[in-house]
């Protein structure tokens, strides 16, 4: 309320020195010196003359317009006044009518017809609209006929303070490094002041401070925060919360302001060094332990964060050089020492090291105020454990020749306790890595020895592993590789490289080469192989054949004389022996077959038997034999296609439909039932009409001249039951029967089957058949059949329910 009526009194005030001015001409440039805003100037008259005597004339001139000015928010119970139309053609009697168009004319602005007084209807806002546009005219009132051209004015509001100035953010954001120096710049805050800049003081803003203080400052014109103390350290203070406030008026009393908040997060620097926590560290670690095994672990702390406060860590000095490493942890930026070589207890027990850390990240600045980084003695303290034995080398490698002996000892291995105690040692070879069990190994000394014959054409290297154990702790073992390779010895003579066949032509040459051999040996001897050719003695003296040495290992098998005929010998076997340079020689005699082609004369083969054509090809005779059988299989694939295509076009038995009338009857005659003892007669049921005598077999002639052999029928048994004396005429009808079809021409087929069987007596449900089935149903009494137990229950309840029926 008070702000309201000081505003109001403001508003009052203000608006009668703008009225007043403008009247006086002074504040406003206007033309015209009454309220209306306009001036007459004068009316006709002379005034003098110009520099060329010409008289000047003074005209009249109209009404010229210019602005008005009205204050914004006016808060009285009346309309505002804003100012006075007059022409010059209004006489004052009435007759001249005011017109007002434009932007508010009529809603905002209002002119009375009569007086050309302007009055605004509603409170204005300058900061919606600064200023309107509007058109007057005079016109006669009867008439309505323009007493004056239509003027144009603009209509200006005045701005009051009535906006507070409003920061861009509510809430700033803002880091600055620690340790900065004072005033060094953090953020500019801006805020912004909706009145009009070009009109008093109203959107002059100050900046000024209400909380941060000491620690920083504010600009009061440009809203920048700077440091205002210098050396501010992280480490006892991170976050500050500045509140910063923007006044209008420039700052004078009574103007309006608003605040925001600026959060300050002080950044971290490199500015202090890692310390270890302890400058002494013992760990303890057994002689046993792996390469790369952690020792122990080193802590240093640093109070800074992120990367300023990674570590490195490394040794300066050592007693065991070489022994122990150590690396930094990266997630927890601890020191890891680790064994880099193998401990031993027996050799020294105690290590000590200085390790060192220091910074990774550091900042020159703060060189001079401490060193970036710390030292620590470490103490390792190695632990006895009772360890395996200890070969003197890694890897054993022995040689031995094949033909060695058994029990020969090619070689030994030597293992030893490296405990203080020495215990002894026994030897083994692990079987897995010697299943022939080729070798063997003394328990005591460790010698290696055969067991088995070698053979280095088989395996040229054996590998085994021998096993080191200590006698009291079988437990603590070792193993060593042994690599033990074989050494050649001359015990295999040389061979052909390959079965040889050739021919020779019958027009052939003496001294003409038919073949070249060359010569194996799977032995492997230091200067390489060495072979010698030659034709066996015993075959020299008749010899048709000779051979040469090409002195490499190859030899040309030649004629030795002009002609060869086929009918005479069509094969030759020609001896050659071959041995080799080593000691002791060997030598072998292996057989060249030759046949006997004929050829033409450039010597190419014509003809010549089926072996030594497939010698010609390089064919062998298991190879033809191969060849045949799969051609003979072929052939009969072929034929078997064949039949069994012929068998599916072959014609049926059976072509027309009327030549199955012999083999399926099709009629219509009812049988006789149980009583029919004709069943299966085909030719009944062929024509029924025919004479039973007529009969005649289809697959047999007929034999009319004998009759049918009766076979004696055996008296009938004496009956037991008084109650079944007709089974001795069951057994004469059955016996009947079979006669008659045994000894019938007219028989049935062979594939049909008439049998007639009797059950016998002695049964308790009686005889089932019911060729004595004469009775009707109603002779008939099935009450007992629910006495034969749950088996016949459904026979029961199925007559039992007609019997009941009948009765009722």
């Amino acid at each position: 309320a008070l702000m309201q009526s000081k505003r109001a009194r403001v508003h009052r005030l203000f608006g009668r020195c703008v009225h007043y001015a403008g009247l006086m001409g002074e504040r406003f440039p206007l033309r015209r010196t009454a309220s209306a805003g306009a001036r007459r100037v004068g009316a006709q008259g002379l005034t003098g003359t110009d520099a060329k005597g010409v008289p000047l004339r003074r005209s009249k001139r109209g009404w010229m317009w210019n602005h008005f000015y009205l204050l914004e928010e006016y808060t009285g119970t009346d309309m505002q006044y804003v100012g006075k139309l007059h022409s010059d053609g209004d006489r004052g009697d009435g007759s001249a009518r005011y017109v007002l168009t434009g932007e508010g004319a009529g809603s905002l602005f209002r002119i009375d017809e009569k007086s050309g007084d302007i009055h605004a209807t509603k409170r204005l806002d300058r900061e919606e609209k600064a200023y309107y546009i509007l058109r007057a005219k005079a016109v006669d009132r009867f008439t309505n006929e323009a007493l004056e051209g239509e003027s144009e004015f603009v209509i200006k509001i005045h701005d009051i303070n009535d906006n507070e100035p409003r920061f861009t953010k509510d809430l700033y954001m803002a880091r600055v490094p620690e340790m900065s120096d004072m005033g060094t710049s953090v953020i500019q805050v801006t805020a912004t002041d909706a009145d009009d800049s070009t009109y008093g003081n109203s959107a002059k803003v100050v900046y000024s401070i209400l909380e941060g203080q000491p620690y920083f400052s504010v600009d009061a014109e440009t809203g920048l925060v700077k440091t205002a103390l210098p050396g501010m350290d992280r480490e006892l203070k991170e976050n500050y919360q500045v509140v910063i406030q923007a006044k209008d008026m420039g700052g004078q009393m009574g103007g309006l302001s608003g605040t925001t908040t600026v959060s300050i997060t002080l950044s971290d620097v490199n500015d202090n060094p890692p310390r270890f926590t302890k400058s002494l560290y013992e760990f303890r670690v057994p002689e046993t332990a792996d390469l790369g095994a952690t020792v122990g672990l080193l802590r240093a702390l640093d109070a800074d964060i992120g990367e300023n406060a990674e570590m490195e860590y490394r040794i300066i000095s050592s007693d065991g050089p070489g022994m122990f490493d150590v690396f930094t942890n990266k997630s927890t930026q601890e020191g890891v020492i680790v064994v880099r070589r193998p401990l031993d207890f027996e050799r020294k027990r105690q290590y000590s090291l200085r390790v060192q850390v220091e910074n990774v990240h550091l900042n020159p600045r703060f060189f001079a105020a401490a060193p970036f980084r710390d030292d620590a003695t470490v103490k390792v303290q190695v632990e006895d454990v009772d360890e395996p034995p200890v070969f003197e080398r890694p890897s054993y490698v022995m040689e031995v020749k094949e033909d060695a002996a058994r029990s020969t000892v090619i070689g030994s291995v030597s293992a030893s306790d490296p405990d203080a105690l020495h215990n002894p040692v026994r030897y083994s070879i692990d079987r897995r890595t010697d299943m022939d069990r080729v070798f063997n190994v003394h328990a005591g000394n460790g010698s290696v020895f055969v067991l088995r014959e070698l053979d280095r054409e088989e395996a040229a290297w054996h590998n085994i592993s021998i096993i080191a154990t200590e006698f009291n702790a079988p437990r603590q073992m070792t193993r060593v590789p042994v690599f033990i390779r074989i050494l050649d010895v001359n015990d295999n003579a040389p061979t052909f490289a390959t079965n040889y066949e050739t021919f020779v032509c019958e027009n052939a040459r003496a001294n003409q080469r038919i073949q070249t051999v060359s010569a194996s040996d799977p032995d492997n001897p230091i200067g390489g192989h060495r072979f010698v050719f030659s034709l066996a003695p015993e075959a020299s003296g008749k010899a048709n054949f000779s051979v040469r040495d090409n002195k490499d290992n190859t030899a040309w098998i030649l004629t030795r004389r002009n002609s060869y005929l086929n009918l005479q010998r069509s094969v030759y076997l020609v001896p050659v022996v071959i041995s080799d340079g080593e000691y002791p020689m060997l030598s072998s005699t292996n057989t060249l077959t030759v046949r006997v082609c004929t050829c033409d004369r450039d010597g190419n083969m014509q003809l010549c038997n089926a072996e030594a054509l497939a010698a010609r090809a390089g064919l062998s005779t298991g190879a033809l034999v191969a060849i045949l059988l799969c051609s003979i299989i072929l052939l009969m694939i072929v034929v078997l296609f064949a039949a069994l295509r012929r068998q599916r076009k072959k014609e049926p038995l059976i072509i027309s439909k009327e030549d199955v009338r012999d083999n399926v009857v099709s009629y219509n005659d009812e049988g006789g039932g149980e009583e029919d003892t004709q069943a299966f007669d085909i030719g009944t049921l062929r024509n029924p009409e025919a004479i039973e005598e007529s009969k005649q077999r289809r697959d047999i002639a007929p034999e009319p001249f004998y009759p049918p052999v009766r076979r004696p029928v055996p008296p009938p048994p004496p009956a037991r039951d008084p109650g079944h004396g007709h089974n001795g005429d069951v057994r004469e009808f059955i016996s009947q029967r079979l006669q008659d079809n045994d000894g019938d021409p007219t028989a049935p087929p062979y594939d049909s089957l008439a049998t007639y069987a009797y059950e016998g007596s002695g049964s308790v449900a009686e005889s089932l058949s019911s060729l004595e089935s004469v009775t009707t149903d109603g002779d008939q009494d099935y009450n007992y059949l629910s006495e034969w137990g749950p088996r016949f229950k459904k026979l029961a309840d199925m007559y039992g329910a007609d019997d009941s029926d009948r009765d009722s």
